[in-house]
């Protein structure tokens, strides 16, 4: 009973080494648990549902680390915001004489919008957007002066709304076209960031390059006899799209839609009018002659025709009587299988607000081969810097007893480090690997305050005379901590791309060290000074 009485009372004296022993072996489990690996679910991973380049581990890596595209680029626009529109002024009207002050915009490229909630985001005064390139904020703001609206303030970059409308759409436009892992952000508050692990830069350029604006037009002449294009759907009057198909004996493909059932009888409505549902149907001689055709269908992507068919008697019959809005569903055609499926994801994404201004992105490829070196040099950086500060440690002090459990102590705070970037799913990048080069640094830097507080003033004769010394260099090294929490803090939570990975995982570090290895390692220099086990 004694012995056992001792062996708790030894616990409870140096608890904060087994807090430190617990942790770690947390962080171990974190790292190789096969309960932990990453799912189909979590960035990094792949299609066929297995972590992507993890290895032995369960760490997530980054672009530089596991290979594949990044794209960074602004959205096009401008806009106003605090705009005086008069009440009961239309949306259309404001457009037309905004876009009559301006010689690069119609009025189709600007957008107003009210107050009113719009998503997450409550918009409490009038904004005018223009999406378009080649127009200023300036620019602006003298059209909306000659149309009569003032307004408080004008911005060269587009709203909020529309950058996070835009984010929606391009992660479901990466989601759908089946790139697992990719991630879309925004950075320093206008630019968009997309990665995809995995992917060569021309298959995400265009998954990205284009609006995706699909339109389900009809082709076919006016009361003078003129041939005209008139809208009868678009995507948000669809209420399901279905997966494209190859067509049955054919190289084309077909993608199935049904339509939503508030707009199924507007649709079916515009059929008629535009005689797509006339009686014997339609045949489409579009691509042969478009001024000597009957009624066409025209499946219209960002102003681009990709194809041209008539009507079936058996869909045109239901449409005159009425009866197709109650299964409002049919199928497009296109003439090959992957201009379907680009239908279907942009269908199913919706279309972007603006365009993404691609001529001023900053792109970068990494090829995988050489994120196996990344992997390689940074192992190797990270041996040559715990060589280099055990050589250097030693050197100071000469005493196994003092360098032995400082060098190994911060190396534990590596592991507890790359356990919670393992727990939480963060991918290692290099600005991270970078996060835990510095937070090793400033470890070191406070074990050896620790040492050299404790050892400067002659031999340590008791605990309290140690308690005393590891107090005054606990105080400064709090100190040092919290000037380098509160310095990188807005990095931490700002969106500043990979700054903010390095952020996080320094302050992390700190914590860690303040709250865990520093007062592990005190107990662990007490025990060996002083000979109170």
């Amino acid at each position: 009973m004694a012995d056992e009485g001792g062996t708790w009372a030894s616990i409870k004296e140096n608890w904060r080494v087994v807090l430190l022993v617990v942790i770690v072996l947390a962080s171990v489990f974190a790292l190789f648990s096969p309960t932990l690996a990453p799912s189909t679910n979590t960035p990094g991973s792949t299609s066929n549902g297995t972590a992507a380049n993890t290895g032995m581990t369960n760490l997530q890596y980054g672009l530089e680390l596991s290979g594949g595209t990044r794209i960074q680029a602004p959205l096009t626009g401008v806009h106003a915001t605090g705009v005086d529109v008069p009440n009961g002024t239309e949306r259309q009207t404001v457009r037309q004489e905004v876009a009559a002050g301006l010689e690069n915009a119609s009025a189709q490229d600007i957008a107003v919008r009210y107050p009113g909630e719009y998503g997450n985001t409550v918009q409490r005064t009038t904004v005018v957007e223009v999406r378009t390139a080649n127009v200023t904020a300036a620019q602006l703001d003298t059209a909306l002066n000659e149309a009569g609206y003032e307004a408080d303030n004008t911005y060269d970059r587009v709203s909020d709304i529309t950058q996070q409308t835009a984010v929606t759409v391009l992660r479901q436009k990466v989601n759908e076209a089946g790139l697992s892992g990719g991630t879309v952000r925004v950075v320093g508050g206008d630019v968009i960031v997309v990665e995809v692990p995995n992917a060569n830069q021309t298959a995400v350029r265009d998954l990205i390059e284009s609006r995706g604006q699909v339109l389900i037009q009809a082709y076919h002449q006016n009361e003078n006899g003129t041939y005209i294009r008139t809208t009868i759907m678009d995507s948000e009057d669809l209420r399901q799209v279905g997966n494209a198909e190859r067509l049955e004996g054919g190289q084309g493909g077909e993608v199935g839609v049904v339509v939503a059932d508030d707009s199924a009888g507007d649709v079916q409505q515009r059929f008629v009018d535009t005689g797509l549902a006339q009686e014997g149907g339609t045949e489409c001689r579009y691509r042969q002659n478009p001024n000597g055709t009957e009624p066409c269908i025209l499946l219209v992507q960002d102003d681009r025709v990709l194809n041209a068919f008539g009507v079936d008697e058996g869909l045109a019959r239901p449409m005159r009587n009425g009866e197709w809005a109650d299964n409002p569903q049919f199928r497009l055609t296109t003439g090959n299988l992957s201009t379907a499926q680009e239908v279907a994801i942009n269908l199913r994404a919706g279309a972007l607000p603006t365009e993404l201004d691609l001529g001023s992105n900053s792109m970068l490829y990494v090829d995988p081969s050489q994120s196996d070196r990344f992997k390689t040099d940074s192992l190797i950086a990270g041996i040559a810097a715990v060589l280099a500060v055990s050589g250097v440690v030693f050197a100071r002090y000469r005493r196994v007893e003092v360098a032995g459990p400082m060098i190994v102590t911060a190396l534990s705070e590596v592991v507890i480090l790359m356990g919670a970037a393992a727990a939480i799913g963060y991918p290692i990048d290099l600005s991270v690997i970078a996060g835990f080069v510095a937070a090793i640094g400033t470890g070191v830097d406070d074990l050896i305050i620790i040492a050299d507080e404790v050892m400067s003033e002659g031999e340590v004769s008791s605990r309290r005379v140690f308690q005393s010394r590891f107090r005054k260099a606990f105080w400064v090294i709090g100190a040092a901590a919290a000037t380098t929490i509160v310095a990188l803090s807005p990095l931490a939570v700002l969106s500043l791309g990979q700054l903010r990975g390095f952020a996080i995982f320094t302050i992390l570090g700190v914590l860690v060290g303040v709250l865990v290895t520093r007062p592990a390692y005190g107990d662990i220099l007490r025990s060996l000074l002083t000979g109170d086990h």
